[in-house]
């Protein structure tokens, strides 16, 4: 795990442990964007990267590179912690983000909310992606509210 700090849940990995499947995101993470796959055939984007669209079947994909930023779905505040490596960083928010750029495709990540008061997250609250480098090949992607 990395180094503790109040809200951002330390990840428990070094390595992204990619697949041919997976690569090119956690490639893009490190060079600190973000790529979604987006089916050729239907234009929906699939995120986790899997080999086939969830919508229509195919397995042809194109990676699109996406702005990282949108819009809190929902959330959950973290407030007990579920090992004892977690008590320095409770409270901590995991939020479902909706990302701009997917034209109502709905294209949502999962991911840790920093630098805010679990207190003040809403609904709708508009975040940005960031890439905490944890390692020399791995950079998780995190949010933060914009502004």
């Amino acid at each position: 795990m990395s180094e503790s700090r109040p809200g951002v849940y330390p990840s428990p990995f070094s390595e992204p442990f990619a697949d041919d499947t997976t690569r090119p995101f956690w490639k893009a993470a490190l060079d600190g964007r973000l790529v979604l796959q987006r089916c050729t055939s239907c234009q929906t984007f699939v995120h986790p990267p899997q080999p086939y669209c969830f919508a229509c079947r195919q397995g042809t994909f194109a990676w699109t590179e996406l702005p990282g930023s949108g819009t809190i779905y929902s959330f959950t505040v973290v407030r007990h912690p579920l090992h004892p490596r977690l008590q320095k960083v409770v409270p901590y928010v995991s939020a479902v983000v909706e990302l701009d750029g997917t034209q109502g495709a709905g294209a949502r990540m999962l991911g840790n909310l920093t630098d805010c008061d679990p207190d003040r997250v809403r609904i709708g609250d508009r975040v940005q992606l960031w890439f905490d480098r944890v390692s020399d090949t791995l950079a998780v992607p995190r949010f933060r509210p914009e502004g």
